[in-house]
């Protein structure tokens, strides 16, 4: 099938407005006698530097439907772990938003309406609901500026990490060093780089421009700065597999299974395993850890939410027991 009908069948199944118009787009530069990857090339927001030299290496080598095959199983691999990644990220999060929202509500609508019961016994307040009435009496006055400044850190660190490189290389850096979370986050950018380099090397591109092209899609600027010493020894005669054990972030086993695909010729095949096993591992931490987060989340909910009702009850609890002594 021709390439430019390929496009318009693409586009008639898509329901997204903006991806339909990028297919488009990219169809008329088609037709209009430029490559498919000059095409693509012209949209850097879309798509990056190692799709577009996968499809040139396709285009080149008269193989683009094996490429495209190559790349969407790639995308989906990689994408597959990012959600993991991801998911296990924002379960928390999510969890402790819902829990400030609904503690913050119970301080400034429920705790009030206690207070009023409270201060028709007349008597002296226990010492942990005399803390949580201070505390509904801080939130009732200043609810709005706490809303207020904890949107403005929201909106200022967005706005910086968006312009500052040094912020989003140090949030990186600092990730990568985390207890759990900075092994789960450094094996998928050990997965992501096996993932990719296979890919690349399988495509036939040359291995220093597959590096290249491989320091972009690791993820983390510790692996950048790292791929990017690795393909400048390689470009100067130096194996990978002695590069990579040089950059001292690279872990032992991937280190042996790139000198063993060297010297054997496979280097493509030992890297696809390396990636496999290591997104294996990452799934396997992931499930881990949100299985380890699950019963921690429920019993912080628990303090909190219940440590509040508590506090409510004491006074009625006490205000019984002098009852039940008289």
């Amino acid at each position: 099938m021709p390439l430019v009908q390929s496009f318009d069948i693409v586009a008639d199944g898509v329901d997204n407005p903006a991806m339909k118009e990028l297919i488009y787009k990219i169809r008329d530069d088609v037709s209009g006698g430029n490559s498919f990857a000059s095409a693509i090339r012209g949209q850097p927001d879309h798509f990056d530097d190692l799709f577009c030299n996968l499809v040139d290496a396709g285009e080149q080598s008269g193989s683009l439907e094996t490429m495209l095959q190559r790349l969407a199983e790639y995308k989906e691999k990689t994408e597959a772990l990012k959600g993991k990644i991801k998911a296990a990220m924002n379960y928390p999060i999510a969890v402790l938003v819902v829990a400030s929202v609904v503690s913050g509500l119970l301080l400034v609508k429920v705790v009030p309406q206690f207070e009023e019961i409270f201060a028709g016994f007349g008597a002296e307040l226990p010492e942990f609901t005399q803390m949580v009435v201070n505390m509904s009496n801080f939130m009732q006055d200043w609810w709005f500026f706490i809303c207020a400044g904890i949107a403005a850190v929201i909106y200022s660190y967005k706005a910086a990490h968006k312009r500052s490189k040094p912020l989003r290389d140090g949030q990186e850096r600092f990730m990568l060093k985390l207890p759990v979370i900075g092994d789960i986050l450094d094996k998928s950018c050990i997965a992501r780089f096996a993932r990719t380099l296979s890919t690349t090397f399988a495509a036939g591109v040359p291995l220093v421009d597959a590096l290249e092209s491989v320091s972009g899609a690791a993820g983390n600027i510790v692996y950048y700065n790292a791929i990017k010493k690795v393909k400048d020894d390689v470009s100067s005669g130096i194996q990978l597999n002695y590069s990579m054990k040089q950059a001292e972030v690279f872990p032992n086993m991937l280190i042996q299974m790139v000198s063993i695909g060297e010297e054997s010729g496979a280097l493509d095949s030992m890297l696809d395993k390396a990636a496999t096993y290591y997104e294996e591992m990452v799934d396997n931490s992931v499930d881990g850890l949100t299985s380890l987060m699950e019963p921690i989340i429920m019993s912080f909910l628990g303090v909190v939410v219940g440590g509040l009702i508590i506090a409510m009850y004491l006074p009625i609890f006490s205000m019984g027991d002098a009852i039940s002594g008289g």
